[in-house]
């Protein structure tokens, strides 16, 4: 690996881990990341895939999903409409009804096409409610969140030259003026 690889690698691990830590993901949680490996190479979105680059960021993220014992889904790019790479056993247990679609590097986008490729029975779903999200070079993922997103800062901004943005989900609040929440909840 080269030391640019090895240094996108490490920023990839971070991220994931101090997202993983602020938003205190449960196990059995779910983290949606999108990728743009053109914009990590200091490119424009999807004018430079890179199934390396993709293997090597992906790697990272999964690696740190796997010891915290969240599931990790890859969104695909706007060409598969922005449908999602899991694990077969984490839509079962979601209740994410699975469609036919292998991603492809110009077909899906490198990263998913990763996710499918180091998955152990990978899936592809149309929608999700993830717990918490990671989008690196503006993938646009917030239409896989749940309801209520929350920004969280991380100390790593980027990823190569991709822009780092990440959130949490929490449960919405009712009842108005009289209502009492439960701040392990905020």
């Amino acid at each position: 690996m080269t030391e640019e690889m090895t240094i996108i690698s490490g920023e990839a691990y971070s991220a994931a881990k101090e997202l993983l830590e602020a938003a205190a993901l449960k196990e059995g949680d779910i983290l949606v990341v999108g990728c743009s490996t053109s914009e990590v190479a200091g490119a424009s979105i999807g004018s430079y895939s890179s199934p390396e680059l993709a293997e090597v960021v992906f790697g990272s993220i999964y690696q740190a999903t796997q010891e915290a014992g969240v599931w990790l889904a890859a969104q695909c790019c706007e060409h598969l409409n922005r449908a999602l790479i899991l694990e077969k056993e984490a839509a079962v247990r979601y209740g994410y009804e699975a469609v036919n679609v292998i991603p492809q590097p110009k077909a899906g986008g490198s990263y998913a096409a990763a996710a499918y490729k180091a998955f152990e029975h990978p899936v592809a779903v149309e929608h999700i409610r993830a717990h918490a999200g990671m989008d690196i070079g503006d993938t646009l993922i917030g239409m896989h969140l749940k309801d209520v997103a929350v920004p969280v800062r991380i100390r790593t901004k980027e990823i190569g030259d991709a822009h780092v943005v990440c959130a949490r989900t929490r449960p919405k609040f009712i009842g108005g003026i009289r209502a009492v929440y439960d701040e392990n909840d905020m």
